[in-house]
């Protein structure tokens, strides 16, 4: 008997700690719920005008004709190289500059990085495989998007060729399989549009916020604000060392892929 009643006296304290506490808001003290805070809180609003805002104003923007936004940094138009640089030793881009307006990897001489860092963007990206078929699972047309320079949005040949599915065309690179398939033809053009959020670290180097990416493929949404475990390694679990602002980079498969890219433009989101 002892025992029920002292849970008893215990139960009402537990449930007085966790139900109110007065807030002031404006001439009135309202009770706040402590355990699931919300965004509305305070007096009901009771005239459409005590919920509307009138600043900020969003910033206006334009898209061309070429559909390249105002605000965005073009960093690959068809006309030179020179927002890139080697990944290995900084040299000057040396991938094939097609009369097209495209570039096209140039097999063996490794991947190229954009001169300038970046973190949190919307980054758009056209590319296409090669119209001769040649190879196959991973060394058909493979290349990749490195957000960062750790973070891999696969790029590959996937018509009529099986591989791993966390590694197929438009995967997070053995992390995160996509909610489709939406290659176009072998030969054609592709998009990608790419929404993604840098991870965020503290001042000893541990992970506070996961990095998360979009992925929009030929106007089909195939990764869903996926969180980053970690860096995209072939072999091995991902890694989570603190970083800042890094390149974005483009993959030489070192296997003849031969994929092309055009029409690079990104936008800063933080």
């Amino acid at each position: 008997m002892k025992r029920y009643i002292s849970c008893l006296y215990i139960i009402p304290l537990l449930l007085s700690c966790q139900e109110t506490t007065k807030v002031e808001v404006g001439d009135e003290v309202i009770s706040e719920n402590m355990v699931s805070k919300t965004k509305y809180q305070g007096k009901e609003p009771k005239k459409p005008e005590e919920t509307e805002l009138y600043k900020p104003v969003p910033p206006k923007v334009v898209v061309g004709e070429n559909g390249v936004p105002s605000d965005a940094i073009v960093l690959f138009n068809g006309t030179s190289l020179d927002n890139w640089i080697h990944v290995a030793d900084s040299s000057d881009a040396k991938w094939h500059l097609n009369d097209d307006g495209s570039m096209t990897v140039k097999d063996k001489t490794g991947s190229i990085q954009t001169k300038q860092n970046f973190g949190s963007v919307q980054l758009h990206v056209e590319w296409k495989s090669p119209a001769e078929i040649a190879g196959e699972g991973q060394s058909r047309a493979n290349s990749g998007i490195f957000l960062q320079n750790r973070y891999e949005v696969q790029v590959l040949d996937n018509n009529d060729n099986v591989t791993y599915v966390n590694g197929q065309v438009g995967s997070i690179y053995k992390q995160s399989v996509p909610l489709a398939m939406a290659s176009k033809p072998i030969g054609e053009w592709n998009t990608y549009d790419i929404i993604y959020h840098a991870p965020e670290f503290g001042t000893e180097g541990e992970k506070l916020k996961a990095g998360t990416i979009t992925v929009i493929h030929n106007g089909i949404l195939i990764q869903d604000h996926y969180e980053i475990e970690g860096t995209t390694e072939y072999i091995g679990w991902p890694k989570n060392s603190t970083h800042g602002k890094a390149p974005i980079q483009l993959q030489d498969h070192q296997d003849n892929s031969r994929v092309s890219y055009r029409n690079i433009w990104v936008r800063e989101l933080d």
